[in-house]
């Protein structure tokens, strides 16, 4: 059986859920906002062998019939109602120590191992990795040094820097931004946190790159002349997105660094230079490809649970 750990109203998990019931294959989600408060966790060891058993709303999974599993977007825990601030500060970190040690504990083959992704979702050892299995990337620094980041937007020129932030949550989403002239002046508040700056990568279109066990999806993604050129996001429906090829280079250098990150799913985005260079410029082990299977008809979906349901055939 799979193992989804993710929430109701993720859509790629509704998808993947879908496409694996076409293919009848047995698969449970597990949404850990409904843990404690909605659900009942328990584990056995010793004497009559170890099980893992999940109840919520009087059904049970056991957990150790899984083999696989997708670590999509597991959720902060729920705790009962009522509870004192120090008590649930107590309570919260129990049930962290109880769920990590359980998916620890699974004979399963993750997709992505979450401590694996949890380490991999960081820029820097990103940034490190690329270098290390031969990728291009932009001229960087991460400071909380208002000095230093004075001096790498002078060395650059304030509208060839382009700065941005580590997590890109709903609550904190911020696009890619360029330095402006008038922002200088208010680089004095790097202090209060590290900020991200790199060297602005002139480029015909960016790439998306859906990592997928072996399988790589490409696909180029160019913004109108009028567009927001260092963040595509920013206007998804005036982009115009298109299936592309990697040379075989770039295509061996982005599977040595999801080995290296320790990654079987990641969604890659690159810089494609007018000269046809490639520049990495970070992966997502968690990331989105809906948007890109929408406008492409690339089959992410069912490339997402061909995998599964391969990993659980071994």
């Amino acid at each position: 059986m799979i193992l989804i750990v993710s929430h109701p109203a993720d859509d790629h998990a509704a998808a993947v859920l879908a496409a694996l019931a076409r293919h009848r294959h047995p698969v449970v989600l597990v949404d850990t906002a409904r843990f404690p408060s909605e659900a009942a966790l328990t584990q056995r060891f010793g004497r009559g062998g170890t099980g893992y058993e999940l109840r919520v709303n009087g059904r049970s999974i056991q957990l150790e019939a899984c083999r696989v599993g997708w670590w999509r977007r597991p959720q902060p825990f729920t705790l009962h109602d009522g509870i004192a601030p120090d008590v649930a500060s107590f309570a919260y970190t129990e049930c962290h120590e109880a769920l990590a040690g359980l998916w620890a504990a699974l004979e399963i083959k993750w997709v992505n191992q979450p401590e694996l992704d949890e380490v991999a979702h960081h820029k820097p050892f990103q940034l490190a990795a690329a270098v290390e299995v031969g990728l291009a990337i932009p001229r960087t620094l991460i400071t909380n040094d208002p000095e230093e980041a004075r001096q790498f937007a002078a060395e650059l020129g304030p509208e060839q820097t382009v700065y941005k932030t580590f997590l890109a949550s709903e609550e904190h989403w911020r696009e890619t931004r360029v330095l402006r002239p008038a922002e200088v002046a208010l680089l004095d508040q790097v202090q209060l946190a590290p900020v991200i700056f790199q060297e602005f990568v002139p480029a015909v279109c960016d790439v998306r790159v859906t990592a997928i066990g072996e399988r790589l999806f490409a696909t180029a993604i160019s913004t109108p002349a009028s567009g927001y050129e260092f963040d595509y996001r920013m206007d998804l429906e005036a982009a115009r997105f298109e299936p592309t090829e990697l040379p075989e280079d770039i295509e061996d250098a982005l599977l040595g660094l999801m080995r290296r990150l320790g990654l079987v799913f990641g969604a890659i985005d690159l810089r494609r230079t007018p000269e046809g260079d490639h520049v990495f410029l970070e992966v997502n082990p968690a990331g989105e490809w809906r948007f890109v299977e929408e406008r492409t008809g690339q089959p992410l979906t069912e490339a997402m649970a061909e995998l599964l349901i391969e990993l659980d055939n071994r």
